[in-house]
């Protein structure tokens, strides 16, 4: 599979809070071990492996043998995207809230 072309939608990925953790602790280190990452939480490692799949599918995970070892590691740049769309609506909020108060201030005079 094609980094440059992910095959699951980053937002999709992320709706689950057991893969936005796994971001998470990602996030904390360089590399991590899949037997690391299972201590983590209370189900199986194939259970973690699955929602680790989605997370490469998606882009945000990579992963790498090493001996018997495979190990992942965050690539944080398709999370773009969510801080994209969540920075337009903050600026529709504000813009929105701005007009709120000029009409409320206008009310007043």
């Amino acid at each position: 599979m094609n980094d440059n072309h992910p095959s699951r939608d980053v937002f999709d990925a992320i709706a689950d809070p057991t893969r936005r953790r796994l971001i998470q602790l990602l996030s904390e280190t360089a590399e991590i071990p899949l037997h690391e990452l299972t201590s983590q939480f209370d189900m199986g490692r194939t259970a973690v492996s699955k929602h680790l799949t989605i997370l490469k599918e998606a882009g945000l995970v990579t992963d790498r043998k090493v001996g018997r070892e495979t190990r992942f590691r965050l690539n944080a740049a398709p999370l773009k995207e969510i801080q994209d769309w969540v920075s337009y609506y903050g600026k529709f909020w504000t813009v929105n809230m701005l007009r709120l108060q000029q009409l409320l201030e206008e009310e007043e005079e």
